[in-house]
């Protein structure tokens, strides 16, 4: 049993000052054969703490279904922190931002129109403190004061950017006392006025998060607080990448000048991030400040350590800045993890979207277009599909409201894509609209549309998915749809075939292959002529690409690899110019 606790404006861990330098890592961003590899890279650093989120999307998947196993084990994670002598902080939702879906959100409280995020608003609380009776009772023989190495834990998250409900903060902390949670509780916010008022409150430690002018920034918090220990909770010391930028470096120089600075105020600090890992499957977020813009799937977030683990400059920097201060701890490091060229892969195999809805998916018939999470789905694609009187002169076609991106089709030929950000719903003409011209026949309507991921901060996270009122021709809505709702977790039903031969049109067509490996070892997929969609090996999905960039290979962790035949299997939207693959050694994130 240990204590760790604040006198004046010091931290004392069992009555000896103590200071904190932590670096974040996301065990749910992190294959976890690789934990331990990189959190013995954090102590061999100087870091005497690990901090992370706990994403409460990815432990209650469905409402009243939770996981903790695999990626998601939590408990296993802070074990081998614990057996490395690491402390551990913890920063347990409900909300996390962290450029991940829906800022941790589980998609499913979007099927109630009414509900409230983010507030007192009874429905959900009530979700909130079902999680927390899950959640809080596997992390409390983990805390200091149970003899495990968990110092501190977060009250929401940059609470102040977001609102000023101090009842609802208050909640929060009293269902963390009230549920055993007996160590150092911290809040924490931008340095700015009103993000302090509103993300903080009495009796709990307040920290900021900056990633320059640190003097400033503790200037401010001390107005607030003042008389307290200076803590930076998020050093940005990095930054993530929307796709169709350029992708984000920050020198080492700059960032150890800051970190020198930091710690010369007698200040704690944690790196955002020290290792930021993938956003695997659909879990990135996205931002939207009045332009949609989601994030990539590698979260390298030009950190210390990148994507696939490996020692940076960057860290190199960092750990001759912290041995100024600190003594660093000699660390045997694993082994280095090779890195693999396998070269071409063919991908020989293919059935189209159309031909395998019935493997993919069972149809319900709705009157107006439903959105995902009121059809019970949280990521992937959703299928919308209708009949057309005609004849019909050239009519713009306007969906109300797009979320986020869709391709349509008139009796199964490709009309264009449909984007949130550009498409005008009103009656004028514009430059990227569709119009469709419908035979005396009539014809088929189907508009396939990505959740490209949610919104994961700001005051636009109420972002659900799939068409959210209705489909119109000109002025008239189309009514009486059959919806396929398509979250591509499991492809294992699919019927490839070789015998004909592979489209490479724009038709969204799934394209297996398969190669062998004798040793494995992290690699890199280049999926150079491929459009967009999603990779998946051996069942796991790897991400999503795009040929926009700025990223232009997925890693490939070693353990997701088996020895012998390997399974590919890429989903392209828009067609390909070869139905070929690439497993090289290196990244290309741009």
């Amino acid at each position: 049993m240990s204590e760790f606790m604040i006198e004046g404006n010091q931290f004392y861990y069992n009555g000896e000052p103590a200071r904190i330098l932590s670096g974040a890592m996301h065990y749910f961003r992190i294959v976890p054969e690789y934990w331990e590899d990189r959190l013995l890279k954090m102590k061999a650093c100087g870091f005497n703490t690990v901090e992370t989120y706990i994403a409460w999307n990815m432990h209650e998947p469905k409402e009243g279904q939770f996981c903790f196993e695999g990626i998601a084990d939590i408990v296993r994670f802070i074990s081998i922190a614990a057996k490395l002598d690491l402390f551990v902080i913890v920063r347990p939702s409900p909300y996390i931002c962290a450029e991940w879906e829906f800022g941790g959100l589980p998609a499913w409280l979007l099927a109630s129109p009414d509900m409230r995020l983010r507030c007192m608003d009874k429905h959900y609380l009530e979700k909130v403190d079902r999680y927390y009776d899950t959640l809080m009772p596997m992390l409390k023989p983990m805390l200091c004061t149970n003899g495990g190495p968990i110092i501190a834990m977060q009250i929401e998250n940059e609470y102040g950017s977001y609102g000023n409900d101090h009842a609802y903060l208050e909640y929060l902390r009293q269902g963390m006392r009230d549920r055993g949670m007996d160590v150092l509780l911290f809040t924490s916010d931008g340095p700015e006025d009103h993000m302090l008022q509103g993300g903080s409150i009495p009796g709990v430690l307040s920290t900021v998060n900056f990633g320059s002018r640190p003097e400033e920034a503790f200037e401010k918090l001390q107005q607030y607080q003042p008389e307290q220990p200076l803590v930076c909770m998020e050093y940005w010391n990095g930054w993530f990448d929307h796709w169709g930028e350029e992708h984000h470096v920050r020198g080492f120089d700059d960032v150890a000048d800051v970190l020198d600075r930091i710690l010369k105020s007698g200040a704690s600090v944690n790196f955002y991030m020290f290792h930021g890992g993938t956003n695997f499957g659909f879990y990135n977020g996205a931002n939207d400040f009045g332009s949609y813009e989601p994030t990539v799937t590698s979260y390298d977030y030009n950190a210390l350590l990148n994507e696939s683990g490996d020692i940076t400059d960057k860290y190199l920097a960092i750990r001759d800045v912290i041995a100024r201060y600190v003594e660093i701890p000699k660390v045997e490091l694993p082994e280095l993890q090779p890195k693999r060229n396998y070269g071409r892969v063919q991908l020989t195999e293919h059935v189209p979207l159309f031909a395998s809805l019935q493997q993919l998916s069972s149809p319900v018939q709705r009157t107006c277009p439903e959105t995902m999470e009121k059809l019970g789905q949280n990521y992937g694609y959703i299928l919308y599909t209708t009949r057309v009187t005609g004849p019909r002169a050239a009519s713009k076609l306007a969906l109300q409201n797009v979320r986020d991106r869709a391709l349509v089709y008139l009796d199964g030929r490709y009309q264009g894509v449909i984007d949130r950000n550009t498409h005008d719903i009103t009656l004028a003409i514009k430059e990227n609209d569709i119009l469709l011209e419908i035979p005396s026949e009539g014809a088929t309507l189907s508009i396939l549309v990505e959740n490209m991921g949610r919104t994961n901060y700001g005051w636009m996270m109420k972002d659900s998915k799939g068409i959210t009122e209705g489909v119109r021709l000109e002025r008239q809505f189309q009514y009486d749809w059959t919806i396929h709702t398509l979250p591509l977790d499991q492809l294992t039903g699919l019927e490839f075939s070789s015998k004909q031969q592979i489209s490479t049109t724009s038709t969204p067509t799934f394209y297996k292959g398969k190669f062998y490996v004798e040793e494995a070892g992290d690699t890199f997929l280049k999926l150079a002529g491929w459009t967009k969609g999603v990779a998946y090996l051996n069942g796991f999905n790897l991400g999503r690409y795009w040929n926009k960039g700025p990223q232009q290979t997925l890693y490939v962790p070693a353990p997701l690899l088996c020895k012998g035949e390997n399974e590919l299997i890429i989903f392209e939207l828009h067609g390909t110019e070869e139905a070929v693959v690439t497993l090289q050694d290196y990244e290309e994130l741009g």
